[in-house]
C-alpha cells in the first residue's frame, strides 16, 4: 500500500510513522516546513503545493484540485494528514474518497477545530485524548478509527496537556495506519 503523508510543520508525526515502519512513498506540504526537510533527509520524495492565499478569498476547491493533481502521479492508496494545516475541499475527497486519514487532539466528536486542547481545558473536562479518523468534508468529521484517553491534570497548561496528547498520537496514529495497511483497506 502506497502512503502519502501531508505535513505543515516540524514533522514529528512523520518521524513516528517512519520509526514504526509505515511505508511512506511521498511527503507533501502546503508550505515550506521542516517536515519536508525531514522527509528529504530520509530519502523520501517530497512535493510542495504551496498555499499562497488565506482568508475569505481562499478558493479551497481550486487549491484542493491542485493538490489532488500533484498527488495523482504517486498512485497513493492512503493519505495521512500529519499536522497538515489546510482543510481540503471536495476535489481532494473525490480523488481519495475514504482514504484520507487524520488525527485530532481530542476525543471526537468533542472539541472539534484548531483549538481543541484549549477548548477542553476551558470546558473543564477531566479526560480528553487523541482520535484517529477518516477525514470528512466538514472539519473533524468522518468515521473514528481509534481513540485513546489522556487524563487532564489539575496543573495542566495548554502546552503540557498538548504534549501528553502528542505522545499518544505518535504511537496511536502509526499503529492505526499499520493496521489499515495490514488489512489492505480502511476499516471504518
Amino acid at each position: 500500500m502506497r502512503v502519502g503523508v501531508l505535513v505543515s510543520g516540524t514533522g514529528t508525526i512523520l518521524d513516528a510513522m517512519l520509526q514504526a515502519g509505515v511505508p511512506v512513498a511521498v511527503v507533501a506540504a502546503d508550505r515550506p516546513c521542516p517536515g519536508l526537510d525531514r522527509a528529504e533527509a530520509a530519502g523520501i520524495v517530497t512535493v510542495l503545493v504551496e498555499r499562497t492565499e488565506f482568508g475569505p478569498g481562499f478558493d479551497r476547491d481550486a487549491y484542493s484540485a491542485r493538490f489532488a493533481a500533484a498527488m495523482e502521479p504517486h498512485q497513493l492508496d492512503l493519505v495521512a494528514m500529519a499536522g497538515f494545516g489546510t482543510i481540503f475541499g471536495q476535489p481532494m475527497h473525490d480523488a481519495f474518497e475514504g482514504c484520507i486519514i487524520n488525527t485530532h487532539p481530542a476525543l471526537l466528536p468533542s472539541f472539534k477545530g484548531w483549538h481543541a486542547v484549549r477548548d477542553a481545558l476551558d470546558y473543564g473536562v477531566k479526560v480528553t485524548g487523541c482520535t484517529v479518523h477518516v477525514a470528512g468534508l466538514d472539519v473533524d468529521t468522518g468515521p473514528i478509527l481509534a481513540q485513546e484517553a489522556v487524563a487532564v491534570r489539575p496543573d495542566d497548561t495548554e502546552s503540557s496537556l498538548h504534549e501528553r496528547i502528542k505522545d499518544v498520537e505518535r504511537r496511536l496514529y502509526p499503529a492505526t495506519l499499520l493496521t489499515i495497511i495490514d488489512q489492505g483497506r480502511v476499516l471504518a
